[in-house]
């Protein structure tokens, strides 16, 4: 069992920055692959960037790429998303979420995760 616990969620201006952190009380996390995932009203959840437990690997879905970037810290067991140049669009709240010992399977998919955080609401105001 580990419990995952977001921040860094507030409100910004469209292009600032934010960096949301993902805490897990596991001490061994770096078994873990964590994503990133978001939801808006009425959206369903989407996946927004992933961290792979073996390789250290990272992907992200299109409208985040090179402007979002996610890392891990083993060592203080957290997961961070740098977020920048935000726009109204990336308004939701966002969940990390990890499996641990991924074999296989699309890190969008998130029923392929087993443990989910509550989530950080992040609002970008135009």
């Amino acid at each position: 069992q580990v419990q995952l616990v977001e921040s860094g969620g507030g409100l910004v201006q469209a292009g600032g920055s934010l960096r949301l952190s993902c805490a897990a009380s596991r001490r061994t996390f770096n078994s873990y692959t964590v994503g990133w995932f978001r939801q808006s009203p009425g959206k369903e959840r989407e996946f927004v960037a992933a961290v792979s437990w073996m390789t250290g690997n990272t992907y992200y879905t299109d409208s985040v790429k090179g402007r979002f970037t996610i890392s891990r810290d083993n060592a203080k067991n957290t997961v961070d998303l740098r977020m920048n140049s935000l726009k109204p669009e990336d308004t939701a709240v966002y969940y990390c979420a990890a499996r641990e010992y991924w074999s296989g399977g699309s890190y969008g998919a998130k029923d392929l995760y087993n443990y989910w955080g509550q989530g950080t609401q992040v609002t970008v105001s135009s």
